[in-house]
């Protein structure tokens, strides 16, 4: 008979993460409740795939990068003036992910793109997909840092192998002709592939002006949009509200 180290040890070799951490509960728990041999097999499997699933969430949620938001239930929606809510729940049910559908969530700042934003990437995440979230200043920078065009080709695929790419503030600072190139290379990579959730402050007709000189801006915007959809939303900023609430409270 093995020792109960060895039989940790070859438990691990085993990536059977759960009996390796409970293997002395596991047993009392099997002792005491006398669970027969199929009955222990049974419990052991069924409890090592919560404990592989919950891994596997937990991986997936620290690569997306997603940072914290505030969740879909605190969303104002009588704020903004214009929202179609029926669209923004079809984004939040992602069956859009496996059509390799594009969607671009385009409002003014203060609006919640990027509080939806990052509650798709949540839930795309506990759904089982690889996600990351950017911004697209953050990307770009990134990919202009790569010192040769084999560092860059690699670089690529951080953007290129998610299930879900998540740019977010789109428009937000403007960009040379290069970082224009660098994304519409990813905007390309993934088109019909692999879908991209994007959130700008811009209308489309206002990107040649945010990427002066690109040649490559209505290419983009027409793999963006060519199986796309837009959410526009329109309003005041509600963060511009808050403010002034705050204000209004330090006043009394």
């Amino acid at each position: 008979m093995i020792t109960d180290d060895e039989l940790r040890r070859a438990l691990k070799a085993l990536k059977l993460n759960y009996l390796v951490d409970s293997l002395d509960d596991l047993v009392a728990e099997a002792t005491r409740s006398r669970w027969g041999p199929r009955e222990v097999l049974e419990i052991v499997a069924e409890r090592e795939l919560q404990e592989q699933r919950r891994r596997s969430v937990e991986r997936r949620a620290k690569e997306a990068r997603i940072g914290r938001f505030k969740p879909m239930t605190q969303f104002d929606w009588a704020w903004p003036s214009a929202i179609d809510r029926d669209q923004i729940e079809r984004l939040l049910a992602l069956d859009w992910i496996d059509r390799q559908e594009n969607w671009i969530l385009a409002a003014a700042q203060g609006l919640g793109k990027t509080m939806m934003a990052k509650n798709v990437a949540h839930l795309a995440v506990l759904a089982g997909h690889s996600v990351l979230v950017t911004t697209a200043a953050a990307m770009l920078l990134d990919l202009r840092q790569q010192d040769s065009p084999r560092a860059l080709q690699s670089r690529l695929r951080r953007y290129t192998s998610p299930r879900l790419l998540v740019v977010d503030e789109v428009g937000y600072l403007s960009h040379d002709s290069a970082s224009a190139d660098l994304l519409f290379d990813v905007v390309s990579r993934r088109y019909e592939t692999a879908p991209i959730l994007l959130t700008t402050n811009l209308e489309f007709k206002h990107w040649p002006q945010h990427f002066p000189g690109a040649a490559c801006v209505t290419a983009m915007i027409d793999r963006l949009t060519h199986h796309g959809e837009v959410v526009a939303i329109e309003g005041e900023s509600y963060r511009l509200k808050e403010a002034r609430e705050r204000k209004q409270k330090r006043g009394l």
